[in-house]
């Protein structure tokens, strides 16, 4: 066996990112950066008031209440075009309206009063120089860095973009990720279950999973227990997708005929590995194609299924995505019940739900059963409980929990999880 460790680091050596493309800032949203973005116009690009108010000479409301002629009215859109505020005079301004040449502060209308039909207008407060103008630049300066290579799009970084004029940005695109699921014994079909049939189960796990993590997914069906159906299956697979995940046929069976099938396609690259950790211990993975396409082996067993693609093939597809953290968040814990296990040379990975506890700290009770087929258990839990080799541990022991669903927590601050 091999270590978890052992394992990501040669699946992660074996994925590349993928080649950047551009697309419409406004469908960047999820997407990283794959160039730094530049600021090639100031933001915002002129002198405007952020208030509503008088736009004067701060010099002339040194002593108040001071009166001033009212020259002009500015509306947020407006072109001041060759206004000039002069001495003892103001300009009535709104919220965003370009600075009159001459104006160096603004007043807000609370703490003036209009005499003569608005023709003048009395300041009841000295403002200082630069009071409530935004300067040109003041949010982002031409030539600024905005954003860095590597930065995930978020909707605020949209609005930037947006701001800046920008059309397109380069980023790495979505990995296109198809998803096949292996065996006779597996039926999609409603209705009552043919004796021997299971429903399959990992497929639409998976489809929704990469869907939640920000991938493309790709339904590719079912594959018989047949060999060269199979990799007829992989070939076209591998034309259409920048990856490919299939469940099922990677144990030790009679008809577990994944592992040959990519070392047959996959040459050098393929690998079946037996990794140290409990479940998800059988896990193959292969590069095919001219493209060198990575395609992951998962187990067959449900639970099995969902956590090898949080180990190997999730933070595999993240790199190709060009995200720069490619593990889940990770979180101290206090155990809330006893969590033992067996010395059996594995890490163990516990199913559990994360609650507060009344000093802040999260508590991880179980979540239900722990076999490998038990996929309710799964479902009701928000993280994963990492037990190194050993007896386990004790109610009120330390625990490092690898998280599932950080919203679930309420915002908790997690660190990165492993790389």
């Amino acid at each position: 066996m091999i270590s978890v460790e052992e394992a990501r680091r040669y699946v992660l050596s074996q994925c590349r990112r993928l080649a950047p493309v551009e697309v419409p800032a406004s469908g960047a949203l999820g997407l990283v950066l794959a160039q730094p973005v530049r600021a090639a116009e100031d933001v915002p690009p002129f002198a405007n008031s952020s208030m509503d108010g008088y736009a004067l000479r701060a010099a002339d409301v040194v002593a108040v209440p001071a009166r001033l002629r009212v020259t002009a009215e500015l509306m947020a859109g407006d072109d001041p075009g060759a206004l000039v505020v002069g001495e003892g005079e103001a300009v009535r301004i709104m919220t965003g309206a370009v600075m009159p040449t001459g104006a160096d502060a603004v007043c807000m209308v609370e703490h003036t009063r209009t005499e003569a039909e608005g023709r003048s207008v009395v300041v009841d407060e000295a403002v200082a120089p630069g009071t409530y103008v935004r300067p040109a630049g003041s949010d982002v300066a031409t030539g600024d860095e905005v954003f860095p290579s590597g930065e995930r799009v978020r909707a605020a970084h949209v609005s930037v973009l947006a701001s800046l004029g920008l059309g397109h940005v380069s980023v790495y695109p979505r990995p296109r990720v198809g998803v096949v699921s292996t065996g006779d014994e597996l039926a999609s079909e409603p209705g009552p279950l043919a004796v021997g049939k299971i429903r399959d189960s990992n497929r639409p796990g998976l489809l929704a999973q990469l869907h939640a993590d920000g991938f493309e997914p790709i339904d590719l069906g079912r594959a018989p227990d047949d060999a060269d159906a199979f990799a007829e299956v992989i070939e076209q697979a591998v034309t259409a997708c920048d990856a490919v995940l299939t469940s099922g046929g990677v144990s030790v069976g009679d008809r577990d005929m994944v592992k040959i099938v990519l070392e047959k396609l996959g040459g050098a690259t393929a690998r079946w590995l037996q990794v140290a950790v409990r479940p998800a211990k059988p896990f193959a993975f292969s590069t095919v194609g001219p493209g060198q396409v990575p395609v992951f082996g998962l187990p067959g067993n449900p639970v099995s299924a969902l956590v090898s693609y949080e180990l190997f093939a999730r933070p595999a597809l993240r790199l190709m995505a060009g995200h720069r953290t490619l593990g889940r968040p990770v979180i101290r814990a206090r155990a809330g019940a006893d969590l033992r296990r067996p010395v059996d040379g594995k890490l163990h990975l516990v199913r559990v739900t994360l609650t507060p506890g009344p000093d802040g700290t999260f508590v991880a009770r179980p979540s239900g059963g722990q076999s490998s087929h038990q996929m309710l258990a799964l479902a009701g839990a928000n993280a994963l409980v990492a037990l190194p080799d050993g007896d386990g541990v004790a109610a009120g022991e330390d625990v490092t929990a690898w998280l599932l669903d950080p919203d679930s927590l309420g915002g908790a601050v997690a660190e990165p999880g492993p790389s």
